[in-house]
């Protein structure tokens, strides 16, 4: 359920950071400027032609490890979460962000120095009200180990608990904690936790080219015997900066939250799965169900697939793990238009078909992570196509498709499609991204 509890608010004058980007090394300034109502948080590349726009949105999230990365069009911003959790957990809902290079200031690892210039700047209401979204019953997504669970709430606010478990063999150990997240507890409890790593984990990311100019003292970076060149502001600092990451991930539903959830070993990317789960239960776009699996009816696949009559070969969605599978059903009917040449007095579906419908049941599943009024998918290349079956009418084709490796402007997907628990055909299937409005 949809409600409004409070007026949006935005920053009463300009405010700027500097520092140096995590992850390239290249000297940053964040410039926060006041919005209108209803503007969102929008970041915007003063260093690009056109100073183009990425909107603060979860359409507009794309695969990253270790980070969350947001683009449009050929514009990226890298690394928000600590931007985005200082404007949310200080209940900004309105601002534009001028950035002037691809990833924020790292500053300390923590949201500390956005929080102390925000408030700087002083804090405004503006005359309209801001939406938040009730959660009704649970909404779960996994990843391997990792869960993570959207409960009702026991009041009007928002509750977040972490689990954090690194195992008895390091230093970081097992850790937990909740918090009622309020711009006071904010401030107090999670703006000033800080960002850590194993130090295994710190010299793999050199030698990858990652934090050429990081050292221990701006973030925590745990040695067999603890923090390495620097010292915790929590016993349970670790825990606390899972939570801060969570504030700023669920702050891209670009609404507020209230509920309880609850989270174990999780990160980044199961973050953006839940987020875009609410997402689609504000916008009907699934019947959400338990697991973090959803079906589609014909009429959200139409909302999602651009195919049409005689081409749309997907007829219902029974499971739907965001970024991870897709299973689809086809029902093959006596009344396909192509029986009427392929073949006349035997018809057989044809594998290319077959192959097509898999490719769209995967067109399900890319549009998780990009916007499909904005973005399609094409095929590039199709590898490893074996067909063992011929599909005729009454059968009913059920299509898995399975996610391989994904990145910002590509999809790579394996594919299997089975009559009565027969495969009929497989293939892997490699997708580009490409703007709506690209030619082809």
């Amino acid at each position: 359920m949809v409600t409004t509890r409070r007026l949006q608010r935005t920053i009463a004058r300009e405010a700027e950071v500097r520092g140096v980007g995590f992850i390239q090394g290249a000297d940053v300034a964040v410039r926060f400027r006041p919005a209108e109502a209803d503007q969102g948080v929008v970041f915007i590349r003063t260093d690009l032609p056109g100073r183009p726009a990425v909107p603060a949105h979860i359409r507009h999230v794309i695969p990253r490890q270790r980070r969350t990365t947001l683009q449009q069009g050929e514009a990226t911003v890298e690394m928000v979460e600590h931007v985005m959790a200082a404007l949310s957990g200080l209940r900004i809902d309105n601002c534009l962000v001028e950035i002037d290079a691809a990833e924020t200031p790292g500053c300390d690892g923590s949201s500390q120095a956005f929080v102390e210039a925000l408030n700087g700047a002083g804090i405004v209401e503006l005359d309209r009200e801001r939406e938040t979204l009730v959660i009704e019953r649970p909404i779960t997504v996994r990843e391997g180990k990792a869960i993570l669970t959207a409960h009702p709430g026991t009041d009007d606010g928002l509750v977040l608990s972490y689990h954090l478990d690194y195992g008895r063999q390091t230093p970081i150990g097992s850790q937990s904690l909740f918090v009622d997240v309020s711009p006071e507890t904010f401030r107090e409890e999670l703006a000033p936790s800080r960002t850590f790593l194993l130090e295994s984990e710190a010299k793999a990311l050199r030698a990858a080219g990652i934090g050429s100019r990081t050292t221990e003292a701006d973030l925590l970076i745990f040695g067999p015997d603890g923090v390495i060149g620097n010292q915790l502001r929590y016993r349970d600092e670790c825990v606390r900066h899972k939570i801060l990451d969570m504030v700023g991930d669920l702050a891209l539903l670009d609404k507020d939250l209230s509920g309880h959830v609850v989270a174990h070993r999780s990160g980044h990317q199961l973050n953006a799965a839940l987020v875009r789960k609410l997402w689609e239960a504000v916008n009907c776009k699934t019947s959400l169900q338990g697991g973090g699996q959803g079906r589609l009816e014909i009429n959200d696949i139409m909302r999602i697939l651009p195919h049409r009559y005689p081409f749309l070969l997907v007829d219902r969605v029974m499971e739907h793990d965001l970024t991870r599978r897709v299973v689809a059903l086809k029902n093959v009917s006596c009344n396909e238009p192509f029986f009427q040449g392929h073949w006349p007095g035997r018809p057989i579906m044809p594998g290319v078909l077959i192959v097509e419908a898999l490719a769209q049941a995967a067109g399900i599943m890319i549009a998780d992570w990009v916007d499909p009024s904005e973005q399609v998918a094409l095929i590039i290349s199709i590898d490893k196509v074996k067909f063992r079956k011929a599909v005729i009418p009454g059968d009913q084709l059920r299509l898995e498709v399975t996610n391989l490796r994904t990145k910002s402007r590509s999809a790579y997907v394996q594919g299997v499609a089975t009559v009565d628990n027969q495969i009929a055909a497989e293939a892997k299937i490699r997708f580009v991204i490409v703007d709506s409005e690209r030619p082809a």
